[in-house]
């Protein structure tokens, strides 16, 4: 038991050493121009050892996601201490911003890669689904926490509409050059009270139709992306 314990823990500071090569080379030479021996060098493992954990550049970009997601949920989490829905979004958007910042310059060098809405490093792309679920099942955990009481047809919709808002912060964050990301602090703080009352309003039931009219539109442009030719 003590030798498999120390085989894990062996490889997990292996796959972590190749993942923090790979990150500093991207940040240095770009996605494109770094190559896998390129990282099993920095990393000063062999290319087949490399290989062994990470199977291709966009899984070590995968791994980054991963990795950034959890660190987030691990700051978000200890902050959704009471029901008030604005506070623990407030809360949650500012955990997001606190865990990236360290990754700043390095989302700035992904954006060029990750923006192509065919490259399988695309937050929307199938290659991100799994910390894409798992970061709209978080919305839903905040959701449900919380004193918020959407009705059901808004409660499916809203944990990935929440997301793409939290998605919408991060891309501001990653062109924000201002001091310690003053501008993306204050979109924060200046927005999210606009979303929960929009929230607000759409449980009302006199906007009912309404409500379901958009979130039918939403629906349809999930299920179809693409328009048909006419």
């Amino acid at each position: 038991m003590v030798q498999t314990l120390t085989k894990t823990s062996k490889g997990e500071q292996t796959r972590t050493k190749i993942l923090e090569a790979a990150l500093a080379l991207f940040m240095e030479r770009g996605f494109e121009a770094t190559t896998m021996r390129a990282v099993a060098e920095e990393a000063g493992v062999s290319l087949g050892n490399a290989y062994y954990y990470f199977e291709s550049k966009e899984e070590l970009v995968q791994a980054f996601y991963e990795r950034s997601h959890r660190e987030h949920l691990a700051a978000a989490v200890p902050r959704l201490d009471e029901k008030d829905f604005r506070k623990r979004l407030l809360a949650t958007l500012h955990a997001k911003i606190d865990t990236s910042e360290p990754y700043h310059r390095f989302s700035g060098v992904l954006f060029r890669s990750a923006a192509d809405p065919h490259s399988p490093l695309n937050p929307f792309s199938a290659a991100s689904r799994a910390v894409r679920e798992e970061a709209i099942e978080f919305m839903g955990e905040l959701i449900d926490g919380s004193s918020l009481k959407p009705p059901q047809d808004l409660r499916v919709e809203l944990p990935q509409l929440l997301w793409l808002y939290e998605m919408g912060i991060v891309l501001f964050w990653i062109f924000d050059t201002s001091r310690e990301r003053r501008r993306t602090r204050v979109l924060i703080d200046r927005t999210v009270p606009i979303v929960t009352r929009l929230i607000a309003l759409g449980a009302n039931p006199i906007l009912a139709p309404l409500r379901r009219s958009v979130l039918k539109l939403l629906r349809e442009i999930q299920a179809n992306p693409t328009p048909s030719a006419a």
